[in-house]
């Protein structure tokens, strides 16, 4: 059974699907873009960006009564690979211990002219 997943504390769905879904305590959440979800405003640096967008991951996270240590798996799509050395400093302070697997690719373009999206997935 399939359990749709949601918080007001991460940006809303800018187009028709869920935040998240959750299957069997298996959680899969939607790539997130850094959008603050109190004020709508995206930040400048590569190093904001992927905290804002760590941060939405990690407010789905504990609305499906999860944490950093559940995910599994993550994807991550950057606009310009150059960004890869500061997305990584960043995204190495939400995950210090039993690392993810991950993929990373450079995109021709993000939603919202934005410069990283990560989406992920949880185990309970």
């Amino acid at each position: 059974m399939k359990k749709v997943i949601s918080t007001p504390n991460a940006p809303k769905a800018v187009g028709p699907y869920s935040q998240a879904i959750e299957v069997n305590g298996t959680i899969y959440i939607s790539g997130q873009v850094p959008v603050n979800p109190a004020t709508g405003n995206i930040p400048e640096t590569i190093e904001e960006q992927t905290t804002q967008s760590l941060e939405n991951i990690g407010a789905i996270l504990k609305e499906a009564g999860c944490s950093y240590d559940n995910v599994v798996k993550t994807t991550v799509l950057l606009d310009d690979m150059n960004n890869f050395a500061a997305m990584n400093a960043i995204y190495a302070k939400y995950f210090e211990k039993d690392m993810p697997a991950r993929a990373c690719y450079q995109v021709a373009k993000l939603p919202l002219g934005v410069k990283v999206e990560i989406e992920s997935i949880a185990v309970k």
